[in-house]
């Protein structure tokens, strides 16, 4: 399943630079044994997220005071994993001028694929005994084929007592092709589908994750059936050997995904939910592990990847449900309080 990881905005500062923007970096003010230095750029609260518009003026307000600290590295090379490169590593105290940020680490990521990726990156900020003080969880967007993106993880204030910050590290790297990209709002794609994957359920080796479907469209959308789905490894090979069951009672009974499928119609902001169930079981044989699902909503429907983390264990099977209404949806455009 998913790597827990801090994903609420008021929890996770985070904040991503365009390399055509230009790359901000920590000049060399202090000592080469990690002393304070000065931090050309804002301090990492005040960056825009990635993709937003940047302001052409320069900004009057304070760069912040971070110390540097050392980084773990291979030929001098730094700490890197499928792409994704760790540069620099901050400690930001009360005295730096940031508030509510502890540490932040720069990054790059290389697009080593033929087309344009998005991103999904789990960084681990480590303590002395390199366990996790915390894990960050950061999307890039809409990195082109062979080019190189910067940017900054924040790891925001912690409560308590957490121990010291002293190392980090790249846990997990997760790219999909742009066009293909899931998403829950925002621009409504040219099929008129918003398609997504909910963070899922996991007890006693049982998975269960929702596939979510929100018509963003203009005009009803019909559905009458299952997802259609195909399984692919961490290189986004096809996984061969898995049963896909339409239905999921053979997984398990009462997830709702037992019966047969119905039609549905979503009017213009209207939701419909499928569901996704596995067992992680491991006997005689190779385990599998298959972090994508790429989805057809319903036949010659435009493919969208998800990131379920699939860990099948030996079982060999995946159950999928019938598409029926979400009636828990609430469309966002329709709730939201009238204007003055």
């Amino acid at each position: 399943m998913p790597t827990a990881s801090r994903t609420a905005p008021a929890v996770l500062l985070a904040a991503l630079l365009l390399a055509a923007c230009g790359s901000q970096s920590a000049s060399s003010g202090g000592d080469d044994d990690g002393g304070p230095v000065r931090a050309e750029a804002l301090c990492p609260s005040d960056f825009s997220r990635y993709g937003s518009p940047s302001s052409s003026e320069p900004s009057v307000r304070p760069s912040g005071t971070p110390t540097a600290l050392p980084l773990p590295s291979v030929d001098g090379a730094g700490v890197t994993e499928d792409g994704v490169k760790i540069t620099a590593l901050y400690a930001w105290g009360p005295q730096s001028g940031c508030a509510g940020v502890d540490y932040s680490a720069d990054f790059e990521v290389t697009n080593q694929q033929t087309e344009s990726a998005t991103y999904t990156l789990t960084i681990g900020f480590l303590s002395d005994s390199g366990g996790a003080v915390d894990n960050v969880k950061q999307t890039v967007e809409a990195v082109g084929p062979g080019r190189t993106v910067k940017g900054t993880a924040v790891m925001g204030e912690t409560l308590g007592n957490p121990p010291e910050v002293t190392g980090v590290e790249v846990i997990k790297v997760r790219s999909v092709p742009e066009a293909e990209a899931s998403s829950a709002s925002g621009t409504c794609p040219k099929s008129g589908m918003h398609v997504y994957a909910d963070e899922g359920d996991a007890a006693m080796g049982l998975r269960v994750v929702g596939l979510h479907l929100v018509n963003c469209g203009t005009r009803p959308l019909h559905l009458d059936g299952y997802p259609g789905l195909t399984i692919q490894d961490e290189d986004h090979h096809a996984v061969d050997g898995v049963h896909i069951l339409q239905g999921t009672d053979q997984i398990s009974t009462g997830l709702g995904g037992d019966g047969g499928p119905q039609p549905v119609v979503l009017r213009p902001g209207e939701a419909a939910v499928a569901g996704l169930a596995w067992r992680n079981t491991t006997q005689a044989g190779e385990a599998v592990n298959a972090p994508y699902v790429r989805v057809r909503a319903k036949p010659a429907a435009d493919p969208v990847m998800v990131v379920p983390e699939l860990d099948l264990g030996t079982t060999g099977k995946l159950g999928v449900g019938p598409w029926r209404k979400d009636e828990t949806h609430r469309d966002a455009a329709a709730t939201a309080p009238a204007r003055p």
